[in-house]
């Protein structure tokens, strides 16, 4: 059980706490923000919501560190840490350079296809596309994704041409880079990591399609399973294997790693979240829980890493 003196949170001195922003994800970001706070006055800690897209950055000059829980465009792609950085305030998590690349599924994936890690083939999508040659290459069904979004926001499972060329124009209405990924048959995992070491491995059950934004933030019968149900080794396997996607990548801190495993047992990496959510139906918080970790120790420890920053 993780004890935080009043000396410890007052070290902290003041903590803007940065949630809401402009993305798609706003609202998750909004509720994250919410338990966020909640947690971090409860440790004492003197924490202040500040919404990006309401109050001037110039604000942030009052305060001596920021808690990131802004998701997705303009908070999780090193655009807010890049400003955090010139003003030389210390935030929590990863890095500009590693907030980009993790934002962009598109180039994660041709990284870790750089680093000899396993991820689904893929297309990079545009207006002029022949589908069917894509759907010949990938097989069907495939997995179109924007690919600078998050909580499954644009994507759709598709099993033909037709239908591929309707996802893509969807997509697109997202980003303005999209890529079909060859679908993997059978079960998905996700990887909390935390000051480098990963937590223990969730598995997810829904009765949709894909785990989509519906499944993430509004059913009740989406299936969190902890423990996940692989034998010890197969367990430290997956986690290992996180660890490396996600120090390749250059994420730091805290975050996850989704991965699929196939019928016969092979994993392959999907996306990294460096800005993962942080409400009652979120995976970080169920992971730290398993290792048994309360959500304000959770929060505490995602503070400490403003610290490793300002050192």
């Amino acid at each position: 059980m993780t004890v935080v003196t009043a000396e410890q949170a007052k070290a902290m001195g003041r903590v803007a706490l940065l949630m809401g922003g402009w993305a798609a994800e706003r609202e998750v970001s909004l509720r994250s923000g919410a338990m966020v706070l909640d947690a971090l006055r409860k440790l004492g800690v003197d924490a202040t919501a500040l919404d990006p897209r309401d109050e001037s950055l110039e604000r942030l000059r009052e305060f001596d560190r920021a808690f990131i829980i802004l998701h997705g465009r303009g908070g999780e792609d090193g655009v807010i840490q890049g400003a955090l950085e010139a003003l030389k305030l210390p935030y929590t998590g990863t890095g500009v350079m590693g907030s980009a690349v993790g934002m962009d599924k598109l180039r994660t994936k041709l990284i870790w296809r750089g680093a000899g890690l396993p991820t689904p083939e893929f297309v990079v999508l545009r207006a002029d596309t022949d589908w069917s040659a894509v759907v010949a290459e990938l097989g069907a069904p495939i997995m179109v994704k924007p690919a600078r979004e998050g909580s499954s926001i644009g994507m759709s499972k598709v099993a033909d041409a037709a239908a591929l060329e309707q996802a893509y124009r969807r997509a697109a209405e997202f980003d303005d880079q999209v890529i079909a990924e060859r679908w993997i048959t059978g079960q998905e995992f996700t990887v909390g990591i935390l000051n480098g070491r990963a937590l223990p491995v969730i598995r997810l059950e829904t009765p949709c399609e894909f785990y989509d934004y519906e499944a993430k933030y509004s059913r009740d019968d989406t299936r969190y399973l902890c423990p996940c149900g692989l034998s010890e080794q197969d367990e430290a396997e997956l986690q290992r294997l996180a660890l490396r996607a996600f120090d390749s990548v250059g994420c730091s801190g805290w975050g996850r790693v989704d991965v699929m495993r196939d019928a016969e047992g092979r994993p392959w990496l999907l996306e990294v979240n460096t800005v993962p959510g942080m409400t009652d139906h979120s995976l970080v918080p169920m992971a730290a829980k398993a290792a048994g970790m309360s959500f304000e120790a959770l929060v505490w420890e995602i503070l400490k890493t403003s610290v490793e920053r300002e050192a």
